[in-house]
């Protein structure tokens, strides 16, 4: 198979690439980027951080390899990379673990709703769709996508809840919860991402929880919830549901997302960062 050495990496690190991806989309694809900045960072923290839980200035552990072995596009779009990585130190031949699949960022919205004059009654737009992976059909969560370059919530999720509520979620009127959770973190590991890893045993994904408020009088919180519970139109892929909040813990308990929201929620509220 080809392989190149990485540019302006020291010491040398070997990639090899199957035939179906090029050197120049390999390292313009932005989770790949990310990634090796992040590991380039924490080897970097590793040699100067006495503090370190495996400080070693002599003998760091160092990015030796990397071997691609999947590549999956969406048309002409890279989507997900599997590779295999060598990281390892000169005085232990075994390297660490290093499979990855590469997919990169986005985010997650918790979308609390509240009937007027009532500060205590909560409700969350949660969705139902197909997750093959997992194996379910109907798998319970908080909303998921990205924000766009216009800077509004986008993806399925985001097109169904615009369809079924009228709302568009502008990045305006989003609060950042893992970055307040995270805004006075003293870990020598800032450097990662402001965001939720989900898998970090596996894979690279990122995911920001966001929390998204609206107060509505209970009329419209009554048709609402009569529009959502209603009959699924024909070929309809995501649900989407109202949630009563002292539920959301009980009904997203299979979802990181839902249930790190909830956390970040509660603990941001407890503290009095979220009023």
């Amino acid at each position: 198979m080809p392989s190149f050495t990485l540019p302006k990496v020291s010491p040398s690190v070997e990639v090899t690439i199957p035939v179906n991806i090029t050197q120049d989309e390999l390292l313009a694809f932005r989770p790949f980027k990310d990634w090796l900045a992040t590991l380039q960072k924490s080897i970097k923290v590793q040699k100067s951080e006495a503090t370190h839980a495996f400080y070693d200035k002599k003998d760091p552990y160092q990015l030796r390899s990397i071997n691609v072995h999947a590549v999956e596009r969406f048309g002409s779009r890279i989507g997900f990379v599997l590779m295999e990585t060598v990281v390892q130190n000169a005085a232990d031949p075994r390297p660490l673990p290093g499979i990855v699949f590469l997919r990169g960022g986005s985010v997650a919205i918790l979308m609390i709703v509240r009937p007027e004059g009532d500060s205590d009654e909560r409700f969350v737009v949660m969705t139902q769709q197909p997750r093959i992976p997992a194996g379910s059909l109907t798998f319970y969560e908080i909303p998921a996508g990205m924000i766009d370059e216009s800077g509004t919530f986008v993806g399925a999720a985001a097109t169904e809840i615009r369809e079924e509520t009228g709302w568009r979620v502008p990045q305006g009127e989003l609060v950042d919860m893992t970055e307040m959770a995270l805004r006075n973190s003293t870990g020598i590991e800032s450097h990662l991402q402001k965001a939720m890893y989900p898998s970090p045993g596996g894979c690279d994904e990122f995911i920001a929880l966001f929390l998204w408020e609206r107060t509505m009088s209970r009329k419209e919180l009554a048709e609402l919830r009569g529009r959502l519970t209603g009959n699924p139109k024909e070929r309809e892929k995501i649900k989407v549901k109202l949630v009563e909040y002292k539920e959301l813990w009980r009904e997203g308990a299979r979802d990181a997302k839902t249930l790190g929201a909830w956390a970040l929620y509660e603990g941001l509220t407890r503290d009095g960062i979220l009023k």
